[in-house]
C-alpha cells in the first residue's frame, strides 16, 4: 500500500466523540484506528480548508470530501467512515423493549382503569 500523503504535525484524537480512542470505540479496525491517528490531523486539516493539498492522493481526498468522487483509498475510506460515524446520530440499544410512548401509554391506562364493581 502506497501511501503519498503527508504526516499530521501531531496525532489526531478526538475526544469529544470517541472519548476512550478510535481503537476503543469498536467502529475501527487497528490498522484503521493507526492511520486516522498518523494521517487524521491532515485530513481534517485539508477536509476544513485550512491546508492546500500537495500530490495527486490529496487532491483527490479532496474531490473525495466534497462527494465529488467515491472514497477509493484506504484513507479516503478511513476518513468517509470516520466523519459517518462522528457527524451523524448514533444510535443506543437497550434491552428494555418499550419505548418512551408506549410506557407513557401504559401509565395513562392505568389512571382509567375501571373496576367492573363499580
Amino acid at each position: 500500500m502506497m501511501i503519498d500523503f503527508r504526516f499530521g504535525n501531531k496525532r489526531f484524537y478526538d475526544d469529544k466523540r470517541f472519548k476512550h480512542g478510535f481503537r476503543k470505540s469498536g467502529d475501527f479496525t487497528l490498522l484503521e484506528s493507526e492511520l486516522l491517528s498518523l494521517y487524521g490531523e491532515t485530513m481534517r486539516a485539508l477536509d476544513a480548508g485550512e491546508m492546500m493539498p500537495e500530490g495527486q492522493q490529496e487532491q483527490h481526498f479532496l474531490l473525495v470530501c466534497s462527494k465529488q468522487l467515491e472514497a477509493g483509498t484506504k484513507l479516503e475510506k478511513i476518513w468517509t467512515k470516520y466523519k459517518d460515524l462522528a457527524y451523524s446520530r448514533r444510535r443506543f440499544h437497550t434491552l428494555n423493549s418499550r419505548s418512551k410512548s408506549q410506557v407513557d401509554n401504559l401509565e395513562n391506562e392505568d389512571e382509567t382503569f375501571v373496576t367492573e364493581d363499580g
